[in-house]
């Protein structure tokens, strides 16, 4: 396999060294719309310039604020926007391509120096979030680089772990810790409602799973944060995916196809006609096997693996009523395991001993209706419903080859969200944002686990019902000055169930020293309910102990400077510090417990809101933005995650890495050979960090009763050791009449380095043996769009 793919990459390198031959010039329709950043506004008589051609081409939008530019030269290319009253905005290397059109959404700022004829120099702010009332912590990503960073494939998960104090969780997943937090303190947001965790082979109560559901045909720019929300955020304790749907063409029918060791994938968009308005759909359909990759040699285990998803969003334009949009996204995926009777393989692999069940099913439907009233309210309004279902059965084999079931949980939610956000801009120096949502949940949850000592299978979970949370939030920026912008608001959430609330005041305070340089402190208190299943855990007689659990809840604060240097260079330091309080720990016992180190699932514990814990660090973001076909992120960060059992003793936590870093870049060439115009990419990441902490296995007690058995007064001493990871990537597409073909090679692990996950005690060598994770995985795919 190896030898395979040194000489596919030798074929593509030689590709990229051709020499450059006749020219046919491809061209492709460039469009999109121009809005107010605010309260999204169509500006009408814009002026878009695309500056790098000559002679220099430009349109003005219509009276909908969009623009159309036909017959654009496919390639990279820069577009200077500028309308009377805001501030100019320039967008650098916008891809296009001959397959489909290029269809944008560029949002202005209004500028407060209108009263003078200001000269003000464009530049690239791609580092801003679309969101203005983030000032710290969060920026925008766009799915072009989903597709570019290397072992991405196409997942925001697996791409956001190259910023700055993001980690990968394993191999395996794209579970991501942010801030030395637990992976369930992250929320999921689309189109301005809180979502299920949005990933494949998912677990209850964790945000990531195998790979996402999303397909990056759908995904618009969005916005990720990491500490320090703004007030409309809520029920999140380390970070937000602010998740964005694009439309589809709304002109004419586009498709993509692909195909890989991933699966099946097709898109399909074009114009929805009703009436006199013309709307537009977006669909795709995917399909996987992952068995393919065990055909090529990849050591991926002997469980048999499978998803397939769907996705679509429908814009139906409404005229004086506004527009409605039906979005939604279906995701099924399984793992199962037979198991091997036969001791003497268990000796080689423990893991054959055991048979399994995995499934997670997840769905989202949505109908959203936005409508501009006037020049500066916009209103949106969302009704979703959503759902999962999520079965674990473990069994493991006896020394008679009898099975005996050693967990078995089956857990089943929905929800009917409704939401209402209000945003109103009195002038360019202030602006009310407002809203309310509520969540109508319904579950069904049984758990049962194995108990050694009674030596029977125990019920910890068996309960059926319905809950409802409510929040609201407001929040009010003011411009002080050109220099100067105050964020100020508050968010309250109040839970029906046990009626216990969590009212959190957030603001933020920004001062730019120039146009490229700026200094902002932001303060946030921020709460999270308990994964729903914990707060029906039995106790004795069938008791639910936990029931009435509070939020946990913790104070951020974050100082960040932010510096944009020539030549699309920016620079970002930031120290942040973080206190958790009211955090669940065990409640009748004094022990090292605690939600904050739990990684997924419902844990059958009795708690109580008595712990604590603690998050400081710096970070620095060191990036080039897509220039020349080069760009560059350097990321890095120092921190400790600490926290505080019932015994009242400080501990360091199970993610406190200590550090983490990533180095991600890349170069594209492009040429023109043969009427045909390409592309040759070569991509690199680089992943370095410490090792996650676990409790010293007890050789002694695990020898006695014949499995691991850990010393949790020590928990967490142990550090696993560091971590460290060189994917990288090669992308070869090539621009024909009206088609884009693009041949993919991801490899993931590229050195097969054996990087460790876990230790446990092997009962039939009586020693400590190591899980590790992801060998080398060759990823190659080809996409057609036309």
């Amino acid at each position: 396999m190896l030898q395979t793919t040194r000489i596919f990459l030798l074929t593509l390198l030689g590709v990229g060294l051709a020499a450059i031959g006749r020219t046919q010039q491809f061209t492709q329709t460039l469009k999109g719309t121009v809005l107010d950043k605010s309260v999204k506004t169509p500006l009408i008589g814009a002026t878009v310039v695309l500056t790098d051609l000559e002679p220099v081409a430009g349109a003005t939008t219509d009276m909908d604020g969009r623009f159309r530019l036909p017959a654009v030269p496919v390639g990279k290319h820069n577009l200077r926007i500028t309308y009377l009253g805001y501030k100019e905005a320039v967008l650098s290397s916008i891809t296009v391509n001959s397959g489909k059109e290029t269809d944008l959404v560029i949002e202005l700022e209004e500028d407060l120096l209108t009263t003078k004829e200001v000269v003000v120099t464009a530049r690239v702010e791609k580092q801003k979030p679309l969101n203005e009332l983030s000032a710290v912590s969060a920026r925008t990503f766009s799915v072009e680089e989903t597709q570019r960073f290397a072992a991405a494939v196409n997942d925001p998960g697996r791409m956001a772990s190259a910023y700055a104090g993001v980690a990968v969780a394993s191999d395996g997943n794209n579970t991501i810790v942010i801030r030395g937090n637990a992976p369930n303190g992250l929320l999921w947001r689309m189109e301005g409602v809180d979502i299920p965790n949005p990933n494949h082979f998912s677990a209850v109560g964790t945000s990531g799973g195998g790979i996402s559901i999303l397909s990056a045909q759908l995904l618009s720019n969005s916005d990720f944060i990491t500490g320090a929300f703004a007030a409309e955020y809520g029920n999140a304790l380390s970070g937000v995916f602010d998740l964005k749907l694009r439309k589809g063409n709304a002109e004419k029918r586009e498709y993509t196809f692909q195909a890989g060791v991933l699966g099946l994938d097709a898109a399909m968009e074009g114009p929805v006609r009703l009436g006199n308005q013309t709307g537009s759909y977006l669909v795709n359909y995917r399909y996987s096997t992952l068995s393919v990759l065990s055909k090529l040699g990849v050591n991926i285990g002997d469980a048999q693996t499978n998803f397939q998803d769907l996705s679509f969003n429908v814009w139906l334009p409404a005229g004086k009523w506004g527009q409605f949009t039906l979005f939604g996204l279906g995701g099924l995926s399984g793992q199962t395991y037979a198991g091997v009777a036969d001791s003497l393989l268990w000796k080689e692999e423990v893991d054959k001993q055991y048979s399994w069940d995995f499934r997670a099913h997840t769905g989202v439907l949505g109908l959203t209706h936005s409508i501009v009233w006037g020049d500066n309210t916009f209103l949106k309004t969302v009704v979703a419903a959503s759902g999962t279902r999520n079965g674990d059965r473990e069994d493991e084999f006896q020394d008679d080859y009898a099975l005996r079931r050693q967990f078995d949980g089956q857990h089943r939610q929905s929800k009917i969200t409704a939401s209402s956000v209000l945003t109103h801009k009195f002038s360019a120096r202030n602006l009310l944002r407002a809203g309310v949502y509520a969540n109508f949940m319904r579950f069904r949850f049984t758990q049962s686990e194995w108990d050694d000592d009674a030596e029977r299978l125990v019920e910890q979970l068996n309960k059926s019902g319905s809950a409802t949370s409510l929040d609201a939030f407001a929040q009010w920026q003011y411009r002080i000055s050109e220099r100067m912008t105050l964020n100020a608001g508050a968010h309250g959430i109040y839970f029906f169930l046990n009626n216990t609330r969590s009212i959190e005041p957030r603001a933020a305070v920004k001062y730019a020293f120039s146009d490229r340089q700026s200094v902002s402190l932001g303060y946030g208190l921020h709460g999270q309910m308990q994964p729903l299943g914990v707060y029906f855990i039995e106790g004795e007689n069938g008791a639910q102990p936990n029931r009435n659990l509070g939020f946990t809840r913790a104070h951020h604060l974050v100082l960040s400077y932010d510096r944009s240097l020539p030549g699309n260079w920016h620079i970002k330091p930031e120290l942040y510090y973080q206190s958790l309080f009211d955090v669940p720990v065990s409640r009748d016992t004094s022990d090292s417990f605690s939600m904050l180190n739990v990684f997924e699932g419902f844990p059958g514990e009795i708690v109580a809101n008595r712990g604590s814990g603690r998050k400081y660090g710096v970070e620095l973001t060191d990036e080039k933005f897509l220039t020349n076909g080069f760009y560059f992120l350097l990321s890095g960060s120092l921190f400790r995650s600490e926290y505080r059992g019932s015994d009242a003793v400080w501990r360091k936590s199970r993610y406190n890495t200590n550090f983490v870093s990533s180095l991600v870049s890349g170069k594209e060439w492009a040429w023109e050979r043969n009427g045909k115009n390409r592309a040759f990419g070569i991509n690199m990441k680089l992943t370095w960090m410490g090792g996650y902490r676990e409790s010293p296995i007890d050789l002694v007690a695990s020898a006695e009763q014949g499995k691991t058995v850990r010393d949790e007064s020590r928990a967490f001493e142990e550090q696993l050791p560091g971590y460290f990871r060189l994917d990288t990537g090669f992308r070869l597409k090539r621009n024909y009449e009206r088609l884009t073909t693009t041949l993919s090679l991801d490899i993931q692990n590229t050195t097969n380095r054996e990087n460790i996950i876990g230790r446990y005690y092997d009962d039939k060598s009586g020693a400590i043996k190591y899980y590790y994770q992801s060998p080398l995985i060759p990823i190659l795919s080809y996409r057609v769009e036309f």
